[in-house]
């Protein structure tokens, strides 16, 4: 039995001063959540249908779009509910369950664009071997593992909260919940909870962009030895939707980092309004570049949509 279930609700928070504007400001996020829908759930869709995509550079990306859209999910309903109806009250049941999903996926995604990574590595250094070193098992191997690291190093800081008692504010700072938020308001000793995240995001997202930094560098020095100027320029074609992925991904991490920190001063809208930016724009940007940038996808959409207006 888990305690403290029973006891008041959490209550979520929109955007503080401006719950008369919660039904306009619903207007783009509904859209943005739909696109997010649309896009991810179109490149899961045609990954799964054409056979030419059946390679790991897909495979991973059919992950990427698949934890996007987990994210996705898990963030609306309480956004929604907030932005729509001021629907504020969320059980601590499910709002842990919120937390250990909303965190878990981030670093998911960090290893899905670290293996990513590893993909553009193989091919482009050793391009022979690329189809014997990366299997259809070893593939799924990776997957298993990100995903693994991911659901299984966020349990540690989840599951105290189910036990700490809370005698303070009951009111949370976003329309979601968060570790860090949900673990200012316990009345207890959380230096556990302070120290282990610090150490994690170290450990997974610091060093998987420093690894994802590395790669790129051989990467570049591999492509700078290719004699044909157009050879060149087609084995980094292959790698630019990668590279923009992550830089949206790490750009926002350090953006939030940065207003956490160092933003202090600034109005909590900003803070809040980041966190936003934080959870749509990698979900909402990654399918719009991996349409623009790659002819297999972009033909496949094509294809799609011309197939819906003949039928």
């Amino acid at each position: 039995m888990w305690p403290n279930i029973s006891a008041a609700h959490f209550l979520l928070t929109g955007f503080p001063g401006l719950e008369a504007a919660h039904h306009w400001i619903s207007i783009p996020f509904f859209a943005v959540y739909i696109s997010v829908l649309l896009g991810n759930g179109t490149l899961l869709y045609l990954i799964k249908d054409d056979h030419s995509l059946h390679e790991p550079m897909y495979y991973f990306l059919a992950m990427l779009a698949g934890t996007d859209l987990m994210v996705t999910l898990t963030t609306m309903p309480t956004v929604m509910g907030v932005l729509w109806m001021n629907h504020r009250q969320i059980s601590h049941g499910a709002c842990f369950l919120q937390a250990y999903f909303i965190h878990s996926l981030s670093i998911v995604e960090s290893g899905v664009l670290l293996a990513m990574a590893y993909d553009r590595f193989i091919a482009i250094r050793t391009p022979l071997r690329y189809n014997s070193i990366l299997t259809n098992s070893r593939v799924m191997k990776v997957g298993l593992g990100v995903l693994m690291r991911g659901f299984l190093s966020l349990v540690p800081p989840i599951v105290p909260l189910y036990w700490f008692p809370y005698c303070r504010s009951h009111v949370l700072s976003h329309a979601f919940c968060l570790h860090q938020d949900v673990m200012k308001l316990a009345c207890a000793d959380i230096t556990f909870n302070r120290v282990y995240p610090v150490i994690l995001v170290a450990l997974t997202f610091f060093l998987d962009a420093l690894i994802i930094l590395f790669s790129y560098i051989l990467i570049l020095k591999t492509v700078m030895g290719i004699a044909s100027g157009e050879e060149r320029a087609k084995a980094l074609n292959t790698c630019v939707s990668h590279i923009s992925c992550v830089l949206v991904f790490y750009i926002t991490v350090i953006g939030l980092t940065f207003i956490h920190r160092f933003g202090k001063h600034a109005p909590r809208v900003i803070h809040i309004t980041m966190s936003y930016v934080y959870f749509l724009f990698p979900p909402f940007m990654n399918p719009i570049i991996y349409s623009i940038k790659t002819k297999q996808i972009q033909r496949n959409i094509i294809c799609l949509f011309s197939m819906h207006r003949r039928a």
